[in-house]
């Protein structure tokens, strides 16, 4: 392993360490004990999911217990912009117009922090604890100040930690956050479902059941993560004995899965947003609708679903550019056998991925919801769904697979250096 490659990784690791620092900096004027017995009376619903994919940041109210949940928010709205408004998309492909649209991305996320943290607050006027202590212990409109500011300072730390990993580190910065937080409540999920054992609230065979579904998950996210279709490329005698020294491409491949994890955190992203806002209301409708919202419910994961396959097919859109692979493809000399190149090998090209990325789409919602439905019916008392196992598996496949392309990338330097 080559010095490079364990700096970045030392990197990843150093600002992974600091992002669970923050985990534990709570927000001003809180009585943590109190909220601490909020969440855990509410692990089964919307907060319980908030707070496993804060890495229990949230039954803490850190200053990060938002999340990176904003950012991705006001992600999912640039690119539905940009998909909407062509002149946007193509400023986006810009060098200088790239950086005017992650700009706006961070305007957009301190509106949405603000917003979330506000709702949150007015949330923890309401509560107390079982003897009448109440969660806020300053002034009101001082705990609002303080908790805007506080929450908003942690989002822009954990934006500008996500950044600094894709940049410096190993993997996607904002992946490797989210996939961070949930590995950091593994430790004490297991060790609550060893007290629900204990007390008999739980018998030993739903846990085993719980673990074969778990290594089911895992299996057939892997083994669809690692499938791909390979479409076979030719070239001309004259373009091969041209290049009889350089690496050409045999195959396109195009992955079941083109979308990776981002459907199923955008998913996340959108049925989490009024978890925050609207929990704590008193109002009989916002409870109404918190309710239907609920991670247990049959409304919630059937939204889950529906998200994930349309998020699936338009991501896949925004990543698969099959005119620029055909243009590509022409302007190197080759050509897919039996297709005509230029604009045919495009829209040959968006058949097979549009294909593909139905079958795709199909697994990421039924890996999303199909463990919560098998779990339920084993009449388990805690939430358990299949986009944690599936963003914890997908992430760790792709950072597997960026060090060992940087390991290839290595090893060519090295042979190139000596005459190779």
């Amino acid at each position: 392993m080559s010095k490079d490659l364990v700096n970045k990784i030392l990197i990843t690791l150093g600002f992974i360490f600091l992002y669970r620092l923050l985990a534990y900096v709570p927000v001003p004027g809180v009585n943590i004990d109190v909220v601490k017995e909020f969440f855990d009376s509410n692990a089964n619903n919307a907060l319980g999911l908030v707070n496993m994919f804060s890495g229990n940041a949230v039954e803490r109210l850190s200053i990060i217990s938002l999340g990176i949940m904003p950012y991705i928010t006001a992600s999912i709205i640039m690119e539905l912009l940009a998909a909407t408004f062509p002149a946007l998309g193509k400023k986006k492909k810009e060098r200088d117009g790239m950086q005017k649209y992650m700009q706006i991305i961070r305007y957009t996320t301190i509106v949405i922090t603000l917003i979330q943290s506000i709702g949150v607050s007015i949330g923890l006027n309401s509560l107390t604890g079982q003897n009448g202590q109440a969660a806020i212990s300053i002034d009101m409109n001082t705990f609002i100040a303080v908790s805007a500011i506080s929450m908003l300072t942690g989002t822009m730390l954990l934006m500008w930690i996500g950044e600094q990993i894709t940049q410096r580190g190993i993997g996607n910065g904002i992946s490797l956050i989210i996939f961070a937080g949930i590995v950091s409540a593994i430790p004490s999920a297991i060790g609550g479902t060893i007290d629900l054992v204990n007390n008999g609230q739980m018998h030993f065979l739903t846990v085993i059941g719980i673990l074969l579904v778990i290594f089911a998950t895992v299996g057939a996210i892997i083994y669809v993560e690692l499938g791909e279709r390979r479409v076979p490329v030719s070239y001309s005698r004259k373009v091969i004995m041209q290049n009889q020294n350089k690496r050409v491409m045999n195959y396109i491949p195009i992955k079941v899965n083109l979308s990776g994890v981002i459907p199923a955190i955008f998913a996340s992203a959108i049925l989490m947003f009024p978890a925050t806002v609207l929990q704590g209301s008193e109002n009989k409708y916002l409870v109404m609708i918190a309710d239907y919202m609920n991670p247990s419910s049959y409304t919630f994961n059937l939204f889950m679903f529906l998200f994930v396959v349309f998020f699936a097919f338009f991501y896949a859109s925004i990543t698969f550019n099959a005119k620029d692979i055909s243009e590509n493809l022409k302007r190197q000399g080759g050509f897919i056998p039996g297709v005509r190149p230029g604009a045919s090998t495009a829209e040959f090209l968006n058949t097979v991925a549009g294909r593909l990325t139905f079958w795709g789409a199909i697994y990421m919602g039924l890996i999303s919801t199909i463990p919560w439905l098998i779990v339920k019916a084993m009449g388990v008392p805690f939430y358990f769904g299949g986009v944690s196992v599936l963003i914890v598996v997908q992430v760790a496949i792709d950072t597997m697979r960026k060090i060992e392309a940087q390991q290839y990338s290595n090893k060519y330097q090295t042979l190139s250096a000596v005459g190779l």
